[in-house]
């Protein structure tokens, strides 16, 4: 499962408005990080997404993508014009349509590639949603379809919230904070609507002719949402965003980090069993914590003329580090980090997903003292990762100059994460803090499927 959230200009120190995401899919779904560049394509073009072909439009914007390694589309991502988009599955008493269309990582990369700004993206998805609906299987391995939310922001400080059934929705403009999970979030208040949406909810009997209309009452599957925790981690998003009207990506990325309520209290917390409030997951046991590992995180800090993207790139934020890419506003032309090979499923060290899994999954073996380790080398050094890129913006640095510090960050983490890795592999086990049989089994398998060496 997933969570997005955002703070508009009056909720953060600097005046930008910073976007976050946890991207939650399968354990071995690797995820990875892709630059398009600006492409013109000849009139009557078609373009294949991940099932079903459409007709391509003349020219499609550069993007920035993380995106599973086997589908078009992609869980959250940018454009040149520093418009972001991230997307939740959501669960209606509509059923999710089976048959093959396209999905909401392809509407939400087609956003970005058309799109300039959040009305704009807004119109745009929802306009294909209407030709072409959206259905299909979204599963790595075995089938999971859902509907789609989005929250949707450019540099311009715009954001809404975009929630779908089937090829109806409903959108809200986000004033100061909002957060969404895998449940409907949007009442009474909100700002669009498609035209079926009301006449769909009578004629389905959610909803009275002439009764007040509350969108997500009467088209919510809320056992569905509770059983895949998108409530309680609705609400602790929200809760952790409301602690603050300065937000800055320092807390957007603690948020991305949180386990829940029970963690905070527990210092011997680890990740296994139930999921609860936790924002940042881990794979567990069970059929939805199957669902539930954070394969990419991503917090954007955006404004006119201003577009840093913090990503991990990798798993597990707990256990990565936020790395900047300049894209977008301001710094055209900065040249990207080289994100390495494309993943598979399958282990490959050579991959940034991969290489980060074997730090990630040595940690999860005795949770506590293992991130403990280097959690607060990993704070520490964020933290100057934030104070050269804001010294960088502050003197007005150019393009070439913001490459080049990208650059250099991202080696500076990789070096960190190979001896963390070694710092990690060489302490002890303590007996009976390793997890229950069924997680040290769930584990084994992912290892084995993905050909992972012990």
């Amino acid at each position: 499962m997933c969570d997005t959230m955002v703070a508009g200009p009056t909720a953060t120190k600097s005046g930008a408005l910073l976007f976050a995401k946890n991207s939650d899919r399968e354990a071995n779904e690797a995820q990875y990080l892709v630059h398009v560049p600006r492409s013109k394509h000849g009139r009557g073009a078609t373009l294949r997404c991940t099932y079903i072909d459409i007709p391509q439009v003349e020219e499609t914007h550069a993007v920035l993508l993380s995106k599973p390694f086997w589908m078009w589309g992609a869980e959250m991502g940018a454009n040149e014009y520093g418009l972001t988009i991230g997307n939740e599955a959501v669960f209606a008493k509509v059923a999710p349509q089976k048959d093959e269309a396209l999905i909401g990582m392809d509407l939400l990369r087609l956003g970005l590639e058309r799109a300039k700004t959040a009305d704009e993206a807004l119109e745009i998805i929802t306009t294909l949603l209407g030709e072409h609906g959206q259905g299909g299987n979204c599963a790595h391995l075995g089938r999971f379809e859902y509907h789609n939310s989005f929250l949707i922001a450019d540099a311009g400080g715009a954001a809404y919230v975009l929630e779908t059934v089937g090829r109806e929705w409903v959108a809200e403009r986000v004033d100061a904070m909002r957060s969404i999970s895998n449940t409907y979030t949007i009442g009474k208040n909100f700002d669009r609507a498609s035209q079926g949406l009301l006449p769909q909810a009578i004629e389905r009997g959610f909803v009275k002719e002439g009764a007040p209309f509350d969108f997500a009452e009467a088209f919510a599957n809320r056992k569905r949402s509770a059983f895949a925790t998108g409530t309680s981690r609705w609400c602790r998003t929200t809760d952790l965003l409301g602690t603050s009207r300065r937000h800055t990506p320092a807390s957007m990325m603690a948020i991305l980090r949180d386990h829940g309520p029970q963690a905070a209290r527990d210092a011997d917390w680890r990740p296994d069993g139930v999921m609860g409030g936790a924002v940042c997951a881990h794979a567990s046991w069970g059929p939805i914590r199957r669902f539930g590992q954070t394969t990419g995180s991503w917090v954007a800090d955006l404004a006119p003329g201003r577009a840093v993207h913090w990503v991990t790139g990798t798993a597990s934020p707990d256990t990565s580090i936020f790395k900047p890419v300049f894209f977008g506003p301001g710094f055209e032309g900065a040249a990207l980090p080289d994100f390495g090979p494309a993943p598979t499923d399958r282990f490959d060290p050579a991959t940034l997903w991969w290489g980060h899994e074997r730090l990630h999954r040595a940690v999860l073996q005795d949770y506590g003292p293992r991130l403990a380790a280097f959690a607060g080398e990993r704070d520490r050094l964020e933290a100057g990762f934030i104070d050269r890129v804001e010294a960088l913006l502050a003197r007005g640095g150019s393009a070439a100059e913001a490459g080049q510090l990208s650059r250099a960050i991202w080696a500076e983490a990789a070096e960190a994460e190979a001896r963390w890795l070694d710092r990690v592999t060489a302490m002890p086990k303590r007996p009976g803090k390793s997890g229950s049989a069924l997680y040290r089994m769930h584990w084994g398998k992912l290892a084995r499927l993905a050909r992972m060496p012990a």
